[in-house]
């Protein structure tokens, strides 16, 4: 297999090793796959530009460091007169603004990620020529909300288990029928 971006995953990787942290601890604190992680530390895959800010913020390089990160990634070809600046030197925050989208996916897996930072989940659904499962929804929480969120999926589900409960019949208003049939 193919690996063009061993340099960069193994730089990567000998600074996560260098903090004694998992794959699975970074992958929670930038909230992705670990399977994505791994792919590029190995070298086989190339992290896009936010995964790549979000791993040289997380492991804190800064400046001229950051930006050698970014040639590795073969980020800092840019065609003549459009000069890179990463998110170090601007010093502006980094915002992701995500359209709202009131739909509702349906879903038939789930990938569940969890280290001491949360809880990540995957929600997946199967398409393509390949049935290759494609994140639909990702969804980060704190370990507490993620309990709270399994105690409130298990009552839901719990009330959709019981028969559902009928009314009782209401004797004031067949009195009142009645009296207009009488009528």
């Amino acid at each position: 297999m193919r690996k063009p971006f061993q340099q960069l995953g193994g730089k990567l990787r000998s600074i996560r090793e260098q903090r004694n942290e998992s794959v699975a601890d970074v992958s929670g604190a930038v909230e992705i796959d670990i399977d994505v992680l791994e792919h590029i530390e190995s070298g086989a895959q190339r992290p896009s530009e936010d995964i790549l800010l979000l791993l040289l913020s997380y492991f804190d390089i800064h400046d001229d460091e950051a930006t050698s990160y970014w040639d590795l990634a073969g980020y800092s070809d840019k065609p003549a007169g459009q000069s890179h600046h990463s998110i170090f030197e601007l010093n502006q925050p980094v915002a992701m603004l995500m359209p709202v989208d009131l739909r509702i996916v349906y879903t038939d897996m789930v990938n569940v990620a969890s280290n001491n930072f949360g809880v990540v989940m995957n929600f997946m659904q199967t398409a393509g020529p390949n049935n290759q499962p494609l994140a639909v929804a990702r969804i980060g929480m704190s370990r507490e909300h993620a309990q709270s969120v399994v105690e409130l999926l298990q009552q839901t589900l719990a009330q959709t288990n019981q028969p559902p409960k009928m009314l009782p019949a209401d004797s004031q208003n067949k009195k009142t029928n009645s009296r207009k049939e009488d009528s």
